[in-house]
């Protein structure tokens, strides 16, 4: 594809302006992203007797407010409905900023995806999803607490911590105490969890198949494999294997893994090398990353049925009409050489799918029979630019200033210039099949019998939806609650921390 010099990551997409794009074969220019617009005269960085800038106070609350000011105006998505404010009345940036998109944020169309970062915050989290913790994410069903997935790079995974354990009591450094004792008086996630740093040690215990296991885990630094797992081959009498593969996140690693990990090149190879038609792909829990690994993605599985169409669109406000038609800032499928064509994908889904992850299927449906096995979709259409405050002051070095605004800027639709999918999921829009089913968080991923594995596999049969699933199998996981903010948003926005994220 032809990729812009922008790049899409999730609180659920973000647009990132530092980072150059471009999928496998790719040789069209890059075109630069829109200008950062200069902060109005006022209260920003003045002018001496000699008319030399003085940037002493350049980088202070009062600039910053002038900067948000002048790219809110300019490029903010819905930047007619903005509220007026003084800006005289606040005493930071992200309080101004949250003034000024109250409306939207009220309506919930701005869910937490426009904030104020640093420029080093932002370029370390968002290719590699890194951050501080045991390594396992949980969903919960009232007061019990489930482990739903476990990273195989992580402290957690080498401890045996797996999928479908219920965690009934931590110590926290004296002795066990169960979950809900610890709800009864009020201890915080961090006093249970302890806080995000390297070394912190818990006691956990665990309850799995009437079982119980104590384990003891301490915190590192890591960054989840992409791919949990290894891609896979399930075998059906007289036909082809259907293909598997589940995808956490849109980070780097999908396409350069570390030393041991799978990457998307990797499982689409598999897939082509034994004839697959029918392909499973799980983002059950995927809350979307980059744009240049859902580009990647795409051209993998449409590059050859595709090619040259487009496959996503970035669309900003009506002040930059230009920018909406020029092809620069399109998708083009490309053919890559692991790109294999799949007749049917079945997307494994629930209300933790979104961003990127929306984004390819919205992209991929008007070339491969889609259908989507589990839930609606969380309903992530937009997208956020960074402009970074000190390219809008000359003179103004990032080492005196690291910070950015990360605003929602623009919105994306597939090459046939189909969206409407933001707040609805991608089942409000009425354009795709949904086979409702629930998470089996007590079998692995992959596993034929899951029930949204067995229920993607059951579509490949025969066409259509149970009407119910797996009838004799006990599903208290059909009530579990998974938070809907990914890994991004645990440890670089604490104020949106996920708490699912351990």
């Amino acid at each position: 594809m032809h990729v812009i010099n922008w790049t899409v990551t999730v609180l659920l997409a973000l647009l990132l302006v530092a980072c150059g794009g471009g999928s496998g074969g790719s040789t069209a220019p890059q075109p630069a992203p829109p200008p950062t617009p200069a902060p109005p005269d006022g209260n920003g960085a003045g002018e001496d007797s000699s008319g030399d800038i003085d940037l002493t106070d350049a980088c202070e609350v009062p600039t910053q407010i002038d900067f948000v000011e002048a790219v809110t105006d300019s490029w903010y998505l819905w930047y007619d409905e903005m509220a007026t404010v003084d800006k005289s009345d606040y005493d930071s940036a992200q309080a101004y900023l949250d003034a000024r998109l109250q409306p939207l944020i009220n309506e919930g169309r701005d869910r937490g995806f426009s904030y104020m970062t640093t420029i080093t915050e932002d370029e370390t989290s968002i290719g590699s999803g890194a951050y501080v913790g045991f390594g396992f994410r949980t969903a919960s069903e009232g007061a019990r607490l489930f482990i739903i997935d476990v990273f195989e790079s992580g402290p957690a995974w080498a401890a045996g911590v797996r999928r479908g354990m219920e965690l009934i009591a931590v110590n926290t450094g004296q002795e066990f105490e169960t979950l809900e004792a610890l709800r009864d008086r009020e201890a915080t996630n961090e006093e249970i969890f302890g806080p995000r740093e390297v070394g912190v040690v818990r006691d956990f215990r665990f309850l799995q198949t009437g079982a119980v296991t104590e384990l003891t885990v301490a915190k590192a630094e890591l960054a989840p494999p992409a791919l949990a797992g290894e891609p896979l081959l399930i075998e059906r009498s007289g036909l082809s294997p259907v293909g598997y593969l589940h995808l956490r996140q849109f980070i780097d690693a999908a396409i350069t893994p570390a030393e041991g990990f799978s990457s998307l090149a990797d499982a689409t190879e598999l897939f082509k090398e034994a004839s697959v038609t029918d392909l499973i792909i799980d983002l059950r829990y995927n809350g979307g990353g980059l744009l240049r690994v859902a580009d990647t993605m795409m051209d993998l599985l449409a590059g050859i049925t595709a090619t040259g169409d487009p496959s996503y669109k970035i669309q900003v406000n009506d002040l930059h009409p230009d920018f909406n038609e020029d092809t620069g800032y399109w998708g083009l499928f490309d053919e890559l050489p692991e790109t294999f064509s799949p007749l049917r994908i079945a997307f494994i889904t629930s209300r933790s799918t979104a961003s990127a992850s929306e984004l390819v299927i919205n992209g991929l449906d008007p070339h491969v029979e889609a259908v989507m096995i589990g839930e609606n979709t969380y309903g992530k259409q937009v997208g956020q630019g960074r402009w970074d405050m000190h390219a809008a002051i000359e003179g103004l070095e990032r080492a005196d200033c690291d910070v950015a605004l990360r605003l929602t800027a623009f919105e994306l639709v597939n090459g046939e210039n189909q969206g409407g999918y933001h707040q609805v999921g991608l089942d409000g829009t009425g354009r795709f099949t949904l086979c409702s089913a629930k998470d089996d968080i007590f079998s692995a991923l992959g596993d034929p019998e899951e029930t949204l594995v067995a229920t993607a596999l059951n579509w490949f049969a025969d066409g259509t939806c149970p009407q119910t699933v797996s009838a004799n199998r006990s599903s208290p996981q059909a009530r579990l609650r998974v938070g809907l903010a990914p890994w991004l948003a645990a440890e670089y926005i604490p104020e949106r921390r996920d708490d699912n994220l351990r």
